[in-house]
Order: structure tokens, then C-alpha cells, then sequence
């Protein structure tokens, strides 16, 4: 992969072949990076950059090139992801049961998924590799073939590197790397990559230098939109402007385009205000068999309806980038909300989310939701959302 092809982070991209060209690249780099910012593909167009011809033979005193040639057998390589000296790390599931699966195990899933969905998710990955209602993790047993394989010798490049995607799976078993990853072998570079840095074992966070990316700017998600996924410039703009500067947020939006989301939202809340509890029963029989990417995806729609709301609440031109619908829904959720409801329903909504992404049963999830939201509602029942 090329930093060209990385949304954005233009500053971020200098400061690592900065670190290149000076000779000041640490051992162990954590790349920190919300959903949808580019954090993965980052790495891997990095890993990329240290591996090439061009740039491994630059002569002292020679500029360093802003990018990798792409041409060397090197870059041809790390491009479809099987140079022998980038090590690539990931959650991962049991197949069966006694299983003790490692990265290595799912290394041509792992491939199409990067082919596919570059800026895909924890979430993404799991539904490509069918793991049901497994949670992914990486395990002690994948920590000790870490040791074994950055303890050989390099095939081909003078670096080692070991790209991990989602350090934060990684749990008290990443204790057994930490003297690997203080004292390292010669030219081994690790690069963690992550989304919550907070869920990091403080143990490793202490022996890395943590990058922070920011979220792209809503006009390079735009650009991308249109030269990447063929999307119209006018429809580029509005998804641009409602993905909150997730680039795999906007490709969902794109998705699940034909999905009538407001149709659904408008049933529930209806259901809650006025229809009672028959009502209900059958809306959330109905939301369950969706499945959980579906869910999830509603769910968020849901948050960024509530959050187009407040903004409406503080200045009418916050509705510019939003199509006419949403911004009448919006402004009906005003109208049977206020903005503590409004605070207290997007706190519940985003830790129903959470709980779908770790697999949460779906009926109990929506109903538990469904009595929150009557109980939040309930001084507003003259409402309904038409």
C-alpha cells in the first residue's frame, strides 16, 4: 500500500518518513487512530516504505523519496501482502473447539479483507471470517509464536516487522512480549495499531512511541468518495458530512443507502410513545432478525439523527449538509425531546452499540432499549412521530 493511498494524514505521513530519513525510528510504534482514520492502511503503506529498494538505498546525503516505488520486487511484495519480513497480527477465532488459532492461520482471509475493506473494523473482519458470535482475541498461544518467528533472522529487507491490528484484544498475555518488545532484536520494528488506546496493557503502552492520528478533514473524506468509490460529488458532500469524519462510516452510509432507516426509527418511537407494549414486541421481533451489522447500523443512524437535533437546537445552519428528510426528522425529535432526553437516549443508544459489537443477545438488547427509551420519554407520551 502507498501513503497516497491513505486518506489525509499528510503530517502524520511526514513525521514517519521523517523518523526514516533520520535515522530516529523507534522499535516499537503504536499508531492510535479512531474508527474509519486510516490507521491500518497507515501501517501498512509504513511497512511498505521501510521495505522498499529505493528507500533502503538511498545514499547519505541523497533526499530520502516521498513514497515508495511501488515497482521494486520488494514493494510488489509488501503491496500484496506476502513479503517474508513484514508479520502481520490480529484477533482471531477458534474454528473448533481445542483450536489454538493464530494470525498465520487466517492469513488469506486476511488478505481479501485488506483488499476489501482497508478501512474496515473489528466488527467488518469478524463477519469475514464467519465467526458467529465468537469474540476474536489474540492469545498467549499466537504471543509465543510472536517470540519464535522475530527471533529469526530477516529474509529479505535489513528490517523485521510486525504489524498487530487491535493491540487492545490482546489481554494479560501480552505480558509475555514485553521483553521482546523493550529489547528487541536487531532492525525489528513493531507497529501496533489501535482504536482505543485505553484499553492497551499500560505494560506495553509505557515501551511504545504512541502516534496520534486526528480524523480526516470532511473534504478529503469527500475526495475520496468521489475517485474511490464512483460517488456523485453532491451525494459525496452530504455523506462526507454526516460519516463524522469516518471514511468506513460513509462507505455504510453508501451501503445501506436503500435502507429506510427513518422508517424504522419512526416505527419505534411510535411504538413507545403510543402503540404499547403488542407493538413493541413486534418491532423488536422484527429489528432481531436483521442481523447485527444492520443493527448496528440503525443504531447509528439513530445517534447521528440525535446529534443533527441538538446541533439544529443551537443554530439553524448547522442543517446545510442535511438532506431535507433528515433534517425533519431532526427537527421532530426536538419536538418530542428536550436535550437532556436527548443526552440521556444517545448515552443508552451508543452503549447498545457497544454491547452488538461484543455480540449482545439481540431481542433482550432492543428490548431493554425499548423500556429505557419509554421510561425517558415518558413525561412527552402526547408525542408521536408521524
Amino acid at each position: 500500500m502507498l501513503f497516497s493511498q491513505v486518506i489525509g494524514q499528510q503530517e502524520i505521513k511526514a513525521k514517519l518518513r521523517n523518523l526514516v530519513e533520520h535515522n530516529r525510528l523507534s522499535h516499537a510504534l503504536l499508531l492510535n487512530a479512531p474508527e474509519g482514520a486510516g490507521g491500518l492502511p497507515l501501517a501498512l503503506a509504513f511497512a511498505q516504505y521501510i521495505v522498499c529498494d529505493r528507500v533502503s538505498g538511498v545514499d547519505a546525503g541523497n533526499p530520502f523519496p516521498a513514497e515508495s516505488c511501488n515497482e521494486c520486487p520488494s514493494c510488489q511484495k509488501a503491496a500484496r501482502l506476502i513479503h517474508p519480513d513484514i508479520h502481520y497480527v490480529f484477533p482471531v477465532v477458534s474454528r473448533k473447539p481445542g483450536d489454538k488459532p493464530v494470525s498465520a492461520d487466517y492469513i488469506t482471509e486476511w488478505r481479501e479483507f485488506i483488499s476489501l475493506y482497508p478501512y474496515g473494523t473489528i466488527f467488518d473482519w469478524l463477519l469475514q471470517i464467519n465467526a458467529d458470535n465468537k469474540q476474536g482475541n489474540i492469545s498467549a498461544h499466537e504471543c509465543n509464536e510472536i517470540n519464535r518467528t522475530l527471533s529469526l533472522k530477516s529474509f529479505e529487507s535489513g528490517y523485521k516487522i510486525l504489524i498487530m491490528w487491535m493491540p487492545e484484544y490482546l489481554g494479560d498475555q501480552g505480558n509475555k512480549l514485553l521483553k521482546l518488545i523493550e529489547e528487541p532484536p536487531p532492525d525489528t520494528l513493531f507497529i501496533l495499531v489501535t482504536e482505543n488506546e485505553a484499553q492497551i496493557l499500560p505494560t506495553i503502552l509505557s515501551r511504545v512511541q504512541i502516534i496520534r492520528l486526528p480524523r480526516p478533514q470532511v473534504t478529503e473524506i469527500q475526495e475520496a468518495l468521489v475517485s474511490r468509490a464512483g460517488v456523485q460529488p453532491e451525494q459525496a458532500r452530504q455523506l462526507a458530512a454526516v460519516s463524522e469524519q469516518n471514511y468506513r462510516e460513509a462507505l455504510r452510509q453508501l451501503q445501506h443507502g436503500q435502507d429506510d432507516w427513518q422508517s424504522l426509527l419512526r416505527e419505534w418511537l411510535n411504538a413507545v410513545l403510543r402503540s404499547g407494549p403488542v407493538a413493541q414486541v413486534k418491532w423488536v421481533e422484527e429489528i432481531a432478525k436483521t442481523g447485527r451489522e444492520k443493527q448496528k447500523q440503525f443504531l447509528q443512524y439513530f445517534s447521528h439523527l440525535l446529534e443533527q437535533a441538538v446541533r439544529l437546537r443551537m443554530s439553524d445552519a448547522a442543517s446545510a449538509d442535511l438532506p431535507d428528510s433528515e433534517r425533519d426528522f431532526a427537527l421532530r425529535l426536538n419536538k418530542i425531546t428536550d436535550l437532556s432526553a436527548q443526552r440521556s437516549i444517545a448515552e443508552e443508544v451508543n452503549k447498545s452499540i457497544y454491547y452488538i459489537e461484543r455480540n449482545a443477545h439481540a431481542k433482550m438488547l432492543f428490548h431493554a432499549l425499548t423500556i429505557r427509551l419509554y421510561h425517558i420519554l415518558a413525561n412527552r407520551e402526547e408525542a408521536v412521530v408521524t
